[in-house]
């Protein structure tokens, strides 16, 4: 996938999402077998109103009998302005005639989406839905990836389930299940081990499904209740090893699966061609979009007097998007990583050399 069009068109300036017609956000709802999915989202109905929930098998999903109103063949009205739909073959159908129900006042005027991903591991599919349907892209966006983990079998699972792993590491925020019944060291342990996987992803407690709706609300770039894009939050690089730092101890704190996955930054001084920045990341996408599991970045291109914001999934790239200001008085680029099977400083040094390497060929 070349980046050329990304990083020649326009930034967005000014968000899309500040429009009366703004993409409604979706949140994309993961985790392991018995993490607790459904007891959440029992809670979401009835805590956050006008939501849109979709599941891979409605049928097989235990929500609370009370909450439903009416069956509608592979749709239900639930309680509080809410609906539940089946998703039937590929997202974007599903997507589609959810919004022209909602256009046609056939269901409520549901404000957001959450997609649950029962035997759906690998988030890049929705993404690929989110971003490359045109139709879609222009009324749904992601809000963020949220993974519940069990803190009595997290730590198995993820020995025992790369699957479980690649959901801790792609994800915004982490909601640990079941803290009322671990031992108070296993939970830290679980906790450490998590925070080592994904630094940028915040840990919350849940218990019951009992959650605060804002702690899966408002996870991405964009924070529509402050109606600004929030860079510093969404980054937090501060929380990622830089590159050339070793592992604590030479090694993963835990789990032999642990050790295929690197979290860690790369901050450049000198501002970034474009064609090197171009380069060195489609080289990136081409060639080891399985082994980039995450990106994100603020950078500093070469005669471009605002911060450029770049974002991916393995393959999937977001739109660039163009911050209003610095987020600091350091001008430098900061990107963050998570990636499989991937040397942190193989990374850095193609980001290094292709920019400089650009820089010095483009000199007059």
């Amino acid at each position: 996938m070349s980046l050329h069009r990304n990083l020649r068109t326009a930034a967005m300036s000014h968000s899309p999402m500040t429009t009366p017609d703004a993409p409604l956000p979706v949140t994309l709802l993961t985790g392991f077998l018995g993490s607790g999915k459904t007891t959440l989202l029992n809670q979401v109905v009835r805590r956050l109103p006008r939501t849109a929930i979709l599941m891979n098998e409605f049928g097989a999903v235990a929500l609370d009998h009370q909450l439903l109103q009416k069956m509608d063949g592979p749709m239900a009205l639930l309680s509080g302005g809410c609906v539940c739909c089946t998703i039937s073959g590929s997202l974007s159908p599903t997507l589609k005639n959810l919004w022209m129900a909602r256009r046609n006042g056939d269901i409520p005027a549901f404000e957001r989406a959450i997609i649950e991903t029962t035997g759906i591991a690998d988030p890049a599919p929705v993404l690929d839905n989110l971003l490359h349907d045109p139709w879609v892209r222009a009324r749904f966006r992601l809000d963020g990836v949220v993974t519940m983990v069990d803190a009595l079998f997290g730590m198995g699972q993820l020995d025992e389930h790369f699957e479980a792993v690649k959901q801790v590491a792609v994800a915004d925020r982490l909601l640990l299940t079941k803290t009322d019944l671990a031992p108070a060291d296993s939970v830290a342990s679980l906790r450490a081990r998590l925070a080592e996987l994904n630094p940028a992803a915040d840990i919350v407690a849940v218990t019951h499904g009992d959650i605060d709706p804002a702690a899966i609300r408002n996870l991405g770039l964009w924070n529509a209740d402050t109606q600004k894009l929030e860079a510093a939050r969404w980054l937090k690089p501060q929380r990622y090893r830089p590159a050339s730092a070793p592992r604590l101890g030479g090694k993963s704190v835990a789990g032999t699966h642990d050790t295929r996955i690197r979290a860690f930054s790369v901050e450049l001084d000198t501002p970034l061609d474009r064609f090197g920045l171009t380069a060195a990341l489609d080289m990136l996408l081409s060639f080891r979009a399985e082994n980039l599991l995450r990106f994100k970045a603020i950078v500093h291109v070469k005669d471009e007097p605002l911060p450029v914001v770049l974002h991916g999934v393995q393959h999937v790239l977001y739109p660039e998007a163009r911050l209003d200001a610095w987020p600091n008085e350091e001008r430098r680029s900061r990107f963050v990583f998570i990636v499989r099977d991937l040397d942190p400083s193989f990374v850095e040094k193609l980001l290094a050399d292709f920019a400089g390497a650009a820089t010095e060929t483009r000199a007059p």
